[in-house]
């Protein structure tokens, strides 16, 4: 019967046999013991991009030579302010690791950023330059906004120390106005989407509920990608169909975003934007004060116009009024009467000019001179003149009528009238 041998084909120490747990354990080892790969930038093409119902991110870092497998957890998603898409050049920040179950290493990523910033500032020209044809950023679709707000809406964090200095701004300068805040997100990748919500909820309930005068859109400085949510498509929407007028106060005085250039009013910071909402109470007062003046001078013109036309009245009523015309019509009728006493004064005196001269050519013919020259009238008695002797006969009663006097005489017969 043979023996049975055991044959070592290998030279040297025996190799350790691994169970596939213990093998990817180790290598998760030598990974997680490599400080290069515990903190690494990569920069790469995007591709096969997928948001998974659970908000993670899955994706592939890619260039000439190689692929890796990349995965952004949710909350590193929702911090973000810009994500990128298919085939855009990203550099992304994060660890290497092992993912245990498929034996495959992969890059998990905490922050995106795209490779160069001209890359967003091209995203930026390119929104801005289509939001402008669409005519957001005309000066004539921009309103004015009022001078004393009774009631303001802030659309923001209510964490951020944006809205702290907007409400202690607020409070210095006029603490009558009512404030309103609309909380939203103001960085990650939902902000846009929560920036239109709250702008349109603002207008709901000044719709619905009492009116809100001004809205304030904050956000305090940051880089373009901290900023990016107010870059946005829908966001510049929402402020351009705002039904309230919109002051933007995002970043810093150097920062610009799209929603600068389609709200009513770009503030430089948001202490800027609530300088501008409201007016200073000592400005104000000194508004006040220019509005009383000028007030008054207007008055004391308006009073001075109103005495002079009230002048105007009463002289003119005083040349229409009754006792003013009675003394006229009294005037005209004492001139009247004196002309018509003159009139007849003339009348009477040319009458009794004719009168004296025709009592002259009486007196010229009167009878009675004719009779004082001796001659004598006879008269029967009927008053009739007797200027012939055959008018009278025997017996008849005659009256003579001489310068001395009458007489009368009886006819005899005809011897005595011969």
């Amino acid at each position: 019967m043979a023996k049975r041998r055991s044959i070592n084909h290998a030279k040297g120490p025996p190799v350790m046999l691994l169970t596939v747990s213990k093998l990817t354990t180790r290598i998760v080892q030598l990974f997680e013991q490599d400080d290069l790969l515990r903190d690494v930038q990569v920069i790469g093409e995007v591709s096969n991009w997928r948001r998974a119902a659970s908000g993670h991110i899955y994706f592939r870092l890619k260039d000439e030579g190689a692929t890796i497998n990349a995965v952004m957890w949710k909350s590193h998603a929702l911090a973000q302010s810009w994500l990128p898409k298919e085939g855009d050049q990203v550099i992304a920040h994060g660890y290497v690791g092992v993912y245990p179950e498929s034996g495959a290493y992969q890059l998990y990523t905490n922050r995106l950023t795209p490779a160069g910033r001209g890359y967003l500032y091209a995203q930026f020209e390119a929104l801005k330059e289509r939001l402008r044809a669409a005519g957001l950023f005309d000066e004539a679709r921009k309103r004015p906004l009022p001078q004393l707000p009774a009631r303001l809406a802030i659309v923001t964090s209510p964490d951020a120390a944006a809205l702290r200095d907007i409400l202690r701004t607020l409070t210095a300068r006029w603490p009558l106005v009512e404030v309103i805040l609309f909380p939203t997100l103001v960085q990650g990748i939902d902000a846009p989407q929560r920036i239109a919500a709250a702008i349109a909820a603002a207008n709901r309930y000044s719709n619905e509920v009492a009116p809100i005068d001004v809205l304030i859109l904050a956000r305090g400085g940051g880089s373009i990608e901290d900023l990016w949510a107010f870059n946005d498509e829908q966001v510049a929407i929402a402020v351009a169909q705002s039904a309230i007028p919109v002051i933007s106060g995002v970043g810093h005085e150097t920062d610009f975003t799209i929603v600068d250039f389609v709200a009513d009013l770009r503030a430089a910071t948001p202490t800027a934007a609530a300088v501008a909402a409201v007016q200073g109470r000592l400005d104000h007062h000194a508004q006040v004060m220019a509005r009383m003046h000028t007030l008054h001078r207007r008055i004391r013109q308006r009073l001075d116009q109103e005495r002079r036309t009230f002048e105007r009245l009463l002289m003119r009523l005083q040349r229409i009024h009754p006792q003013r015309q009675l003394d006229q019509a009294r005037l005209r009728l004492d001139e009247r009467e004196r002309r018509l006493h003159w009139a007849v004064q003339r009348a009477l005196a040319q009458r009794g000019e004719r009168l004296r001269a025709a009592e002259q050519r009486l007196e010229a013919l009167n009878p009675l001179r004719v009779l004082a020259r001796g001659y004598s009238i006879v008269q029967r008695m009927d008053g009739s003149v007797v200027t012939d002797p055959a008018m009278v006969h025997t017996g008849e009663l005659l009256t003579v009528r001489s310068a001395g006097g009458e007489y009368r005489v009886e006819v005899k017969g005809e011897e005595a009238s011969q």
